[in-house]
């Protein structure tokens, strides 16, 4: 527990029991008043973002997050079970932690998990993943490929059933073919 230096971007806090992710903090002097700190702060499981203004030397409670190296094993209704690659516990993710990025997993893909103690707050997939096309469909003058994973992408013309094609997850754009 230290003073409010510790209430700069990037920081982990906890705020009323929720981990929040300090996205900015500016100190503000006001004239006759008590100059405070105003931030804004984005809750690590929803998304949300709130601000929120601490008293200068307010002392806040820093949680620590700690990245573990997780391998994708398979789907269990809701959720997703991984490997934790170092103590080899099983790790639930829940969809909504997952978002979008589940179109991209396929048993054995190792991921960056941010945990904050037992909870993941965060799933960081390779950027770039080699899958098999599936299924292949015209759309316009592009064609949209189906992958093994589920995922969806614009790929070029060329492209048939049983190809395997390098795509990068945070854009979900096509490489090159393999």
């Amino acid at each position: 527990m230290g003073m409010n230096s510790q209430i700069s971007p990037g920081k982990t806090i906890i705020v009323e029991g929720k981990v929040y992710r300090v996205e900015s903090s500016i100190k503000v002097t006001v004239a006759k008043g008590v100059p405070f700190i105003k931030t804004k702060l984005r809750h690590l499981i929803n998304d949300e973002v709130i601000e929120k203004n601490f008293k200068v030397g307010q002392s806040v409670e820093e949680g620590s997050l700690v990245e573990h190296v997780l391998e994708y094993m398979y789907p269990e209704k809701e959720h997703y079970i991984f490997l934790n690659t170092e103590t080899l516990d099983q790790v639930i993710v829940s969809d909504q932690i997952l978002g979008g990025k589940v179109h991209y997993l396929k048993e054995g893909i190792k991921v960056a998990a941010m945990f904050y103690g037992d909870t993941v707050f965060s799933i960081e997939l390779p950027q770039f993943l080699e899958l098999m096309v599936v299924q292949v469909e015209e759309a316009g003058n592009m064609i949209e490929a189906v992958l093994e994973t589920g995922a969806k992408i614009r790929v070029p013309s060329f492209i048939e059933t049983g190809d395997i094609v390098k795509v990068d997850t945070e854009e979900n754009e096509y490489i090159q073919r393999m």
